[in-house]
Order: C-alpha cells, then structure tokens, then sequence
C-alpha cells in the first residue's frame, strides 16, 4: 500500500514537473516569436487630401471596426479587460500618437500585413481582415487618419494571462502576421453594390473572429468567457437560419440583437451599426452564396 502510494505521488509530481517546464518553455517561445522579425516587402500608398476620398477614409474608419479599436478620435480605447489578466487596449494612431513618424509603407506594412515599422509582429492588429483592402481604400483610411486632430492616449495595452501566452508561443493562437499570405498584391476595385462580389470585399472584416471560411469557432487569444464566434455559412449550426431576409439581417446589425430580442455578445455593433444600406446587403448576399461548413472550422 505504501509503495502504491509512493508510485502515485512520484506520477504527481512528474506531471507537475512536466506542465511547469512546458509553461516555462511555452513563454520562451511567446517571447522569441514577440520578437521575430517579419521580412515583408510592400509598396508605398500615396496620401490622398480631396474631399471624397477623406469622407470615404472616415466611412472606413467607422464601420469597418478601427473606432472599436482605436476609439472614435483615434486616440485608443480599452475594448477587452476580463479583470483576470487579459487586457488590450488600441494605440493612439492620432498625429500626436504612435504612428508620428509612419511614412507610407509604414501604414502598408502595419495595415495590411500586421508587421510593425521595427519589423516586428503588431501582434492584436486583425490585419488579416484589411489585408485585402484596395489601394484606393487604404489611401483613404489612411489619410482620414492622418487628419484627426491629436488626441491624449499612449501606445498599446497588451497584457496576455499565462494560459494565452503559452498557447501563442506553442502556435495555438497566432498573430496576423503569421497567417496572412503576404504575397497577396492588392485587391483591385469592386464597385458598390448589392451583390455577393462586393459584399465578399465588406465581409474580409468578418474573418478576424469567424473564420477564414466563415464557419466560427473560438475566437483564437480572446477572452476565456467569449462565446464562439457563429457560423456565418449555410452549414450545419448556421446562425444565418435566424435571418430570413435582408431586413432582420439589417435589423441584427443596427441593434446587435436576434430576431428574438436576445442581445448578440462581443461582436463589434458600434462599427457594424454604420454600415450603409448598400454594404449590408451585399455581405448578405455574399453569405447567402458561401459554401456550407460544419460549424466551428473557422
């Protein structure tokens, strides 16, 4: 009996051991990975100053999610805090901010490709859901940026519980820049309308939290009390069943609530609220012709 229980307290304290080293090891890799450097070669995008491109710039800024980021004037914002160790915050990206010194290229590289000026990974920046941006967009959101006035706020919050940061160093959570395919040239121009080709450009804002295919899932590095993101896609588990036409979808959007009354949790409504009536009903096409997944492949 007591060899038993010498064996049973020796396993113990070898998996205890083991999870320790693998903790150990896991935040090794997190830094190494913190502070890789990513080799992307981009192309400048020239400012734009008229008018139209800049009201287009802040079209962009406010319905394609950087508010929920950044904040409205630019100057960032705590947008996730679980009071359990996890907490970011946007930079300030106003003149006065983080991004002073930005050339072109610096805004190409940070936007599209989630790679900072120093090379390294922007890490929470879901440039996965910008990289497909056209030229004539990110000239545009660019240059709104450019214009606000400088606000008070500092650099970026990004305060990672142990469980989280060991998971990214072991590659389960990946940043933006591990994930884009940075060969990618720019998209070219789709003109606005209510069909599924344009609603496929709005929707790139979707893939961040549901998905490459649409399909939901976990929200890789989010809170551990998000729900999984839905099922966007036709398929099994499909919260698209809910949305029988283009109002209720638009109805959804404009409240950030079911048809049923029930309130959606985490998705980005402040942003979402301000698309207009042509971009949403061209994501609603869109989705109406993806293929069907299981939920949860993302």
């Amino acid at each position: 009996m007591k060899r038993w229980i010498k064996w049973t307290a020796g396993g113990i304290g070898a998996v205890v051991v083991l999870v320790a080293a693998a903790g150990v090891l896991g935040y090794r890799l997190a830094d190494r990975k913190m502070a890789r450097k990513v080799d992307v070669t981009v192309k400048p995008v020239a400012y734009v100053s008229d008018a139209q491109s800049l009201e287009r710039g802040k079209y962009l800024f406010e319905s394609r999610g950087c508010a929920e980021c950044h904040g409205v004037n630019g100057g960032g914002r705590v947008f996730a805090d679980d009071h359990k160790g996890l907490r970011f915050a946007g930079p300030n990206i106003t003149p006065g901010g983080v991004t002073a010194a930005y050339k072109p290229e610096d805004w190409v590289r940070t936007i599209r490709h989630g790679v900072k000026p120093s090379g390294q990974a922007a890490m929470i920046m879901p440039s996965e859901d910008y990289n497909r941006f056209t030229d004539q967009d990110l000239a545009s959101l660019v240059s709104y940026v450019r214009s606000l006035r400088s606000a008070p706020g500092g650099a970026a919050i990004l305060e990672f519980p142990p469980p989280v940061r060991i998971l990214y160093g072991f590659g389960a959570i990946k940043d933006a820049a591990a994930t884009i395919d940075h060969s990618l040239p720019p998209a070219q121009p789709v003109a606005a309308a209510v069909n599924a080709q344009h609603g496929a450009y709005v929707a790139n804002m979707c893939i961040g939290c549901h998905g490459e295919h649409l399909s939901g899932g976990k929200v890789p590095g989010g809170p551990p009390d998000w729900p999984p993101a839905a099922n966007l896609t036709p398929g099994e588990g499909s919260a698209m069943a809910r949305y029988k036409d283009v109002g209720a979808f638009t109805a959804m959007l404009r409240s950030g609530k079911r048809p049923d009354g029930t309130p959606i949790k985490v998705m980005p409504f402040e942003s979402l609220g301000k698309l207009n009536d042509t971009d949403t009903q061209a994501v609603y096409e869109f989705l109406k012709s993806v293929p069907a997944r299981p939920a949860g492949g993302r």
